[in-house]
């Protein structure tokens, strides 16, 4: 994002978990955000005092987590102003009772060591002497997302075994807290469906990452600092560290990966995959756009048969369930590549049959698959800020982890094929619903002689206020329909959902008719354009 895109987030310094191992190089502060469960390693020089910048910080962000975050943070401040004032009393007390008490002497080396470290703004075990700093954290150009998290560390001698958080305390002389740069990433990372949440495992140690936030995190921790979470349907996942390491580089996969589908969302794919320095083959239906990536470093596949047989994951992105039976069961195909090993992620939105039967044919060849449909547009695609929704093959899906954090901020592990398929529907049509519905408000405000604008303005002061509305209406506003999300294909997905609530008897009628005002869309040759151009039906 720009600079300023996210706003600073306060945070405090706190102890990791023993078995996190601290990052090489640069000095850093394990972090816990306000307001958050959210956790990160913080580079020394990203970090700014608390109270000289809360105004800045208030200015910037007016949201109802941050006011919250910013409570928590008064809250806590309160709390520790009382207890230093007690411990202060209370030291005094002791000070004067030890220079009373001759037979008790001079204080130990040790003693008057843990002092001298106090005054050069090292960590204190005591109770009284020293005060915590709240800190704030922003993320800058080159993050993916707002850092939100809380937590006490601090610096501490090299060799000492780490304290516990009650015990530590960091002087107001500590220069440790900066405004926090970097980019940053949340990923869910998929146990066994079978097997408990295990608390007690040091492997799933607690260290639970926002699903909607890019915690920073380095890249030690991507494996090691994980919380199981247990769904109401019974499949479980775990949202794990991404490897995004806080100067924005991630460790790719040495597999090679193969790319078809060229299009608004897997060019963008394809891209970020190439910047994170994945060995990327690409096809497409119409060669021409694979010559921009071949500029860029990609090779070029003549057939999807030959990118599977010559890579060991390939990725595809198409438009619709027959085009993606097509890519696999067609001629020089997908399915004809595959052999035993082979990796096939399917990242198209389609319905639950058409990917259940694309998974057995291609494992019945003794290849892998997983569904992958994502979330997002032209634009996130491009800032390598999708959400993915994965199903199939667990191992699959941990393989393809360093392509998941470049192209997308959050994965999510979805349990058997279908499921993301399913899911994948059910949030594209909330969201076309909601876009015919703006393109409604705005119709009616026209024509009851209100302002566009003003309107706008009105529901960005509320709770309705997003992204999505803000962009969509002032594309709107601006006659601006340029394709983000093609609206053909969010027709298609609605038509998808219908069938999909059809299949279980579960009325759709929201659904249904927002599929109709995008079909008088369409007849109004609107297929290509952005789903805004919805707002062309409502012209009279």
């Amino acid at each position: 994002g720009k600079l300023g895109r996210y706003p600073p987030w306060p945070g405090k310094i706190v102890n990791p978990p023993k078995d996190l191992k601290k990052p090489r190089g640069k000095k850093c502060f394990f972090v816990k955000f306000f307001g958050t469960e959210d956790h990160a390693w913080i580079k020394v020089e990203q970090l700014k005092p608390y109270h000289p910048h809360k105004e800045e910080m208030i200015k910037i962000n007016k949201g109802k987590r941050f006011q919250q975050a910013v409570d928590a943070v008064e809250e806590f401040l309160r709390k520790t102003k009382g207890k230093d004032q007690a411990s202060s009393h209370n030291s005094t007390e002791e000070k004067n009772r030890r220079n009373s008490s001759e037979e008790r002497g001079k204080q130990s080396a040790g003693e008057e060591k843990r002092k001298a470290s106090l005054s050069e703004g090292k960590v204190k075990k005591g109770t009284g002497e020293g005060k915590k700093r709240v800190s704030s954290v922003s993320s800058e150009r080159g993050s993916k997302s707002p850092l939100k998290r809380t937590q006490d560390q601090s610096p501490r001698k090299r060799g000492r075994p780490p304290k516990d958080e009650k015990d530590l305390t960091i002087p107001e002389s500590s220069t440790v807290k900066r405004v926090m740069t970097g980019t940053v990433a949340g990923f869910k990372w998929p146990p066994s469906v079978s097997e408990p949440v295990k608390d007690s495992d040091p492997h799933f140690h607690h260290f639970l990452l926002s699903q909607t936030e890019k915690p920073a995190v380095c890249y030690q921790a991507i494996t090691k600092k994980l919380k199981v979470c247990e769904e109401e349907t019974g499949s479980t996942s775990i949202q794990a560290a991404d490897s995004t390491a806080v100067n924005g580089s991630i460790t790719p996969t040495d597999k090679k990966i193969g790319f078809l589908g060229l299009g608004l969302m897997g060019s963008g794919i394809v891209s970020n995959l190439l910047k994170m320095g994945h060995t990327v083959t690409v096809w497409n239906r119409t060669a021409e756009k694979c010559d921009l990536f071949i500029q860029e470093g990609a090779r070029l596949g003549r057939t999807p048969a030959e990118v599977v047989s010559t890579c060991d994951i390939t990725f595809a992105c198409v438009s619709d369930p027959k085009a993606a039976k097509d890519l696999v069961l067609g001629p020089s195909g997908v399915l004809q590549g595959i052999r035993p090993g082979k990796c096939y992620v399917d990242m198209s939105t389609v319905d639950a049959d058409t990917v259940t039967e694309l998974a057995q044919v291609i494992v019945s060849r003794g290849g892998r698959f997983l569904e992958a449909p994502v979330s997002g547009n032209q634009q996130l695609s491009n800032d390598g800020m999708l959400v993915i929704l994965a199903a199939g093959d667990r191992g699959l899906y941990e393989d393809c982890s360093s392509c998941f954090q470049a192209m997308g901020k959050t994965s999510f592990f979805l349990g058997e094929v279908g499921n993301a398929a399913k899911m994948m529907l059910i949030v594209n049509m909330v969201q076309g619903s909601f876009m015919a519905t703006i393109a409604e408000g705005l119709t009616l405000a026209q024509v009851t002689g209100q302002s566009q604008q003003t309107l706008l303005d009105i529901l960005n002061q509320g709770q309705l206020a997003s992204i999505f509305l803000d962009q969509k209406c002032q594309n709107i506003l601006q006659g601006n329909f340029k394709p983000d999300f093609y609206l053909k294909y969010i027709q298609k997905d609605l038509r998808l959902a219908i069938a999909l609530g059809d299949s279980v008897n579960h009325p759709t009628p929201m659904a249904a008719a927002a599929n109709e005002v995008y079909k008088r869309a369409k007849a109004l040759d609107q297929s290509d354009n952005d789903m805004s151009a919805v707002y062309r039906a409502y012209i009279h």
